[in-house]
């Protein structure tokens, strides 16, 4: 087993493709329409869509706004280097809510030491975390 993908409902389907695929960098897998019930599945990720975990982005046709409640969490990210990371990311144009930097809380886990880490922001609100790679 593995996981395939999480899906997050997004506004302006376009707008988010562009911003997971051109400041991201994600590969945009498959794109499919169902007139019938009035949405569009867009899958994208990085690698293999068969292989590694994807994002599906749901764009319903009549719904122009989502409350995201208080139980999102994030999507996260792994990169070499989460300080460089940040940089593209700026330069591309990217909303970084956290600039990379140690967690504030330590873990005795990881030897008292903070993970580096940093939060972006997508169209809709969403919250990205770029951790480093393990």
């Amino acid at each position: 087993m593995r996981v395939a993908y999480t899906m997050i409902r997004v506004a302006d389907l376009d707008r988010s493709i562009g911003f997971y695929t051109q400041v991201l960098g994600m590969t945009l897998f498959r794109r499919e329409d169902y007139p019938t019930g009035r949405f569009t599945l867009a899958f994208l990720g990085y690698g293999q869509e068969t292989t590694g975990a994807t994002v599906e982005l749901t764009w319903n046709w009549d719904i122009t706004a989502y409350d995201r409640g208080n139980a999102w969490g994030h999507i996260a990210i792994a990169v070499d280097d989460v300080y460089a990371q940040c940089a593209r990311l700026e330069a591309r144009g990217a909303n970084l809510i956290r600039p990379a930097g140690p967690m504030a809380h330590l873990s005795p886990q990881r030897g008292g030491l903070g993970e580096i880490i940093a939060f972006l922001e997508d169209p809709d609100g969403y919250r990205i975390e770029l951790v480093p790679a393990h």
